[in-house]
């Protein structure tokens, strides 16, 4: 079936003045102040970039039915030449790069546009393909019955992402909570489905990425995907019935329910990586000489490293590197594994934090 899609200039912002939505709104706003506070503790904000943005691309891509495992994960992301790694671990990492490019957009330009997400697209699907040009694409239900055919004539297309960017960018287009206002870019973006592939991967950076921009968060590191693949029936249905009968308020409690679920997650990764550091820190200081900040940084920005890491981060020689490294392993803070005719180290703790399983 297909369903007209209405302009986002013509939004009806008295569908969100109801009681349930501002009191949820408040209380996910809450949570994700809290949040942002918490991930201010630790110094290096790459680490819960690096680390939060792994575990959020794979639970994304698991959406889409793109399933990895934590293993294959890290060391392609590690191994990038292609030594090891399924195409679905290297279709995952590409994920986390193009987190990365929407993130050093937003905070260039203090925008969320549709070049820069059509760049995010790009980036997921190795592609330039741009919007679609052709019709035919409908979305299916798990039966393989056509529920919705998004707009398919490129101008309509184009018009309706422009309406969308300036939505997203014009603080005054409706006087909604940001949060609120994000649940209806996400609703809008899925609805159009501008791309051939990678729609709801984009559309779920977008959701992250509008935080960052509003301010809501400094860096990148609340992301919906695991809510949403837990809830995935509650999310399909509740987009299908905006679509068929504009019912707008179960649809916003939900994708403000997911952020307050996913903030008070975060918040609790957060600690426990906070907790790692520091664990790691008093550890290789009272154990060890060769303590650094740059060490302990290493050792975090990626469950696992390798020797030329520590070498390039350390400015030190490989033999040095090598020993820090065997030395870690060998006190139980690393894990060596062998790999061709080398060697990685899994940093323990940081693994089972975000794999919940042992190392």
């Amino acid at each position: 079936m297909s369903t007209a899609l209405t302009p986002l200039q013509n939004f009806n912002s008295a569908l969100l003045e109801t009681t349930p939505i501002l009191r949820k709104a408040t209380s996910a706003g809450r949570r994700l102040a809290e949040l942002k506070g918490v991930s201010s503790t630790i110094p290096n904000q790459e680490v819960l970039i690096n680390t939060l943005a792994l575990q959020e691309a794979k639970d994304s891509s698991e959406i889409e039915n793109i399933i990895t495992t934590h293993d294959d994960l890290f060391r392609d992301s590690l191994f990038p030449e292609g030594i090891v790694g399924s195409p679905a671990a290297k279709e995952v990492s590409r994920y986390v790069q193009a987190v990365r490019v929407g993130f050093d957009l937003v905070r260039e330009h203090g925008l969320l546009t549709s070049a820069h997400i059509v760049s995010i697209q790009q980036e997921l699907e190795n592609n330039r393909a741009r919007y679609r040009k052709l019709p035919g694409t409908s979305l299916k239900n798990s039966l393989g019955e056509v529920v919705y055919t998004p707009p398919q004539e490129p101008d309509e297309i184009i018009a309706l992402m422009s309406d969308l960017e300036r939505f997203i960018n014009d603080d005054t287009a409706i006087d909604a909570d940001p949060l609120v206002k994000m649940a209806i870019i996400h609703f809008q973006f899925e609805s159009i489905h501008p791309f051939y592939d990678g729609n709801g991967r984009t559309g779920r950076i977008m959701n992250v990425l509008y935080m960052v921009q509003q301010g809501l968060l400094d860096s990148p590191i609340l992301y919906l995907s695991r809510h949403i693949m837990r809830t995935k029936a509650d999310y399909y249905r509740l987009l299908q019935t905006v679509r068929d009968t504009g019912a707008w308020e179960e649809w916003i409690l939900y994708m403000l329910e997911a952020v307050e679920v996913t903030a008070t997650e975060t918040i609790s990764t957060v600690l426990s990586i906070n907790a790692g550091l520091a664990e790691y820190e008093n550890r290789i200081r009272a154990e060890f000489k060769f303590y650094s900040p740059a060490l302990l940084s290493n050792l975090f920005n990626h469950p696992y490293t390798k020797i030329e890491f520590v070498e390039h981060d350390l400015k030190v020689s490989r033999l040095t590197a090598t020993r820090y490294l065997d030395a870690l392993a060998t006190a139980g803070l690393l894990r060596k594994h062998r790999l061709g005719r080398g060697n990685y180290y899994v940093n323990v703790r940081l693994y089972e934090i975000l794999a919940g399983v042992d190392a």
